[in-house]
């Protein structure tokens, strides 16, 4: 058992059904409003592919969507490794310390990605390892809203500055994401005996969640993140991934980086990822959606989904652009209606 999940276990975490390693909340799903206003999160869904060696960066510059050969200790970078036809197979948060390159991605993809990446190594001096479990980073707090960042400081003295940032220090590793409900996100990757002495105090001055409540922040700060049921469905463009700084359009050759220059540069994109709302709780990542312009085929597809807290879901969902203005509906033309909300961002910022 991870020591972690023994910390959390005695608080009133409920696991997933099918994962008993998988907190889904502690007996309260948190609503966007419990979100903004401030919360803490035991994070126990996401894994970590560690990658060290003389050629660690060029290697992995070579295979994922954004530069790492100039990636600073400092940063924290979005990236995804695509199949040759660009299509994702991944999403990742990249960041890197004097040990080497770390790629955090779900627990579920992490095992057949790891393996598929090093099948690429050959002579390359770096190797790929399962960093998840250990021992300074086995735990996984994710924090944001109103009162996240006050909270996180009686801890961690020494925070990021701005968004996609990152400071290490004795405490363990803090990364500073993109913003949701108008205030920072982070994610503290320490100790289980440093989180679980923390999680005690964060718990009395914010919401406490589980992984159900990170997933819904992600959601409403704009960032995807392919899962199993989503692997290979998305070109980068149709999830926003290069509007939020997964793609750098200036570095070297990987694969399917032709067909994802093409969809930049080629034309008008038609296809994006969007914010929803829909009356549903049963709503997943994979599930399809249909419009009310043309309710015969699908429309679109749910990226990520997550509880609300109003009994239903909130949704990023990869859509036609030209049915964003129809009523659009969950799983079949007489499904579950959708209701659009603004992302923080603008989906125009190459569309125009």
């Amino acid at each position: 058992m991870n020591p972690w999940i023994d910390h959390l276990s005695p608080l009133g975490a409920r696991f997933h059904p099918d994962e008993a390693t998988q907190i889904e909340d502690f007996g309260r799903v948190l609503s966007a409003a419990d979100l903004a206003a401030g919360f803490v999160a035991p994070v126990t869904d996401l894994g970590l592919i560690g990658v060290a060696g003389d050629d660690a960066a060029s290697f992995l510059h070579n295979q994922l969507t954004n530069d790492v050969e100039h990636l600073g200790m400092g940063e924290v970078r979005l990236a995804g490794y695509c199949t040759p036809k660009g299509r994702l197979m991944a999403t990742f948060l990249m960041w890197k310390d004097a040990d080497g390159i770390y790629l955090q991605l779900p627990r579920a993809i992490q095992a057949p990605l790891q393996k598929r990446l090093s099948m690429f190594v050959l002579r390359a001096k770096a190797k790929l390892r399962d960093a998840t479990e250990e021992a300074q980073r086995v735990a996984v707090l994710g924090l944001g809203g109103a009162k996240a960042e006050s909270a996180l400081r009686a801890h961690v003295p020494e925070l990021p500055a701005a968004p996609y940032a990152k400071v290490d220090g004795a405490a363990g590793t803090v990364l500073r994401l993109a913003d949701a409900f108008g205030a920072p996100r982070y994610l503290w990757l320490t100790s289980a005996e440093t989180a679980a002495a923390a999680l005690l105090a964060l718990r009395e001055q914010l919401a406490l969640g589980g992984n159900a409540a990170w997933q819904l922040a992600a959601i409403h700060a704009g960032v995807p993140q392919v899962s199993q049921p989503t692997q290979e469905q998305f070109v980068p463009q149709m999830v926003n991934f290069e509007l939020i700084g997964g793609v750098n359009f200036r570095k070297g050759c990987y694969p399917g980086q032709e067909i994802v220059a093409r969809s930049q540069y080629l034309g008008k994109l038609k296809r994006r990822m969007a914010l929803a709302t829909l009356d549903n709780a049963a709503a997943r990542p994979g599930d399809e959606v249909f419009s009310s312009d043309d309710p015969d085929q699908p429309c679109g597809m749910i990226v990520n989904a997550a509880p609300n807290g109003a009994g239903g879901a909130d949704v990023l969902v990869e859509i036609k652009l030209a049915a964003i203005d129809s009523e659009v509906r969950h799983g079949s033309a007489g499904g579950t209606a959708l209701s659009f909300l603004p992302l923080p961002y603008a989906l125009d910022a190459i569309d125009a």
